[in-house]
């Protein structure tokens, strides 16, 4: 079987990427941490496939605290991604779990996850069942804290976020909410020829692609709330996808409650544009339902390549001189689920 040369593809971007310098620019926001707890370190989950996972230290057995799920792009691993997004210091700053399931070379050589193939596409079936299989077997055995099972969120980058697009389609019982960094949108490719294609040019029909997400939901179909953070110098996957994502999600969304998610993704609620201090420009539109509740979120970084906005200096594709993407998911999280009837 074929594979895509994702080394080649990274390469023309690395060079950009390495030039990043600065600090990671943070958005405006009233959010405050409830809870500071000093970091720890990542132990290794056992189980068919590898994970890291991170816990918060100071919080009590029988406090129910989040878990967020993050997937790792193409050439990475859960240890530098990990890094690369900073994400275990968020989760100590406001108590919550973090794991990041690894891709086995052995199913890609350039530990990608296969989120182009339909064996891996579908709820109870390879790569994506593999990853429910380590949160469900996580649920209710870390040592220091218990996970409350409504704010369960998947989030990755690139390949990891197409795959996590996936999994807020095809498993919408688990995940509270989902974030795309630099990714595609479900089933916008079901081939090596048409994943190149998809990331040249978008997929081919996004709002029929999210009557089929709404499909793939099932008898479980309900409104997903959906960020999408995106660069808009992506040589990789092309910013058009952005767009795609988010017209997917508010498709299968308006298809699973019609009374309250009949937006249109060239009408944001609210737009608001920034500029970190010597460093990426960006705009932020969100929209919210008929309730007043927060359902999407884009973030697009001018001159952001491909690479995690606000990430590590120096980490795996991650550029510093972006508005911290990290912590902007952390909070649309919270956020988009507080809004939401009994969050």
């Amino acid at each position: 079987m074929s594979f895509i040369e994702w080394r080649e593809l990274y390469a023309s971007n690395r060079a950009v990427i390495e030039r990043a310098g600065g600090a990671p620019g943070e958005l405006p926001t009233g959010f405050h941490a409830p809870i500071h707890a000093a970091p720890r370190p990542a132990r290794r989950l056992a189980g068919n496939r590898r994970a890291l996972v991170h816990s918060p230290a100071g919080v009590e057995r029988q406090t129910a605290v989040p878990l967020v799920c993050m997937l790792h792009g193409c050439t990475q691993d859960a240890a530098s991604f990990a890094a690369a997004t900073r994400m275990n210091k968020v989760a100590d700053r406001y108590g919550f779990v973090v794991v990041y399931p690894q891709q086995d070379r052995g199913d890609n050589p350039q530990n990608c996850w296969n989120w182009f193939l339909p064996e891996h596409q579908a709820r109870g079936a390879g790569e994506p069942a593999s990853i429910v299989r380590i949160i469900r077997d996580l649920m209710g055995t870390i040592p220091h804290c218990a996970i409350d099972a409504r704010r369960v969120f998947v989030a990755g980058m690139s390949a990891g976020g197409a795959m996590a697009a996936i999994l807020a389609a095809v498993y919408p019982d688990l995940f509270a909410a989902v974030a795309v960094h630099s990714g595609l949108s479900y089933r916008s490719a079901a081939s090596l020829g048409a994943a190149f294609d998809a990331m040249a040019r978008g997929g081919e029909d996004p709002t029929g692609q999210g009557r089929a997400a709404h499909a793939a939901m099932g008898d479980l179909a309900r409104a997903v709330p959906s960020m999408v953070v995106h660069g808009s110098a992506d040589p990789i996957v092309a910013p058009v996808n952005a767009d795609q994502i988010l017209q997917q999600s508010m498709t299968a969304n308006r298809l699973a409650a019609p009374e309250t998610c009949d937006r249109d993704l060239a009408r944001p609620t609210t737009t608001s544009r920034g500029q970190v201090k010597g460093g990426h420009a960006y705009t932020r539109s969100r929209w919210m339902d008929r309730r007043g509740a927060l359902m999407h979120e884009l973030l697009k970084v001018d001159g952001l390549g491909h690479a995690w906005s606000g990430g590590a200096h120096g980490g795996s594709h991650t550029d510093p001189r972006g508005p911290d993407a990290t912590d902007a998911i952390w909070r649309f999280f919270v956020q988009a689920t507080a809004d939401q009837p009994g969050g």
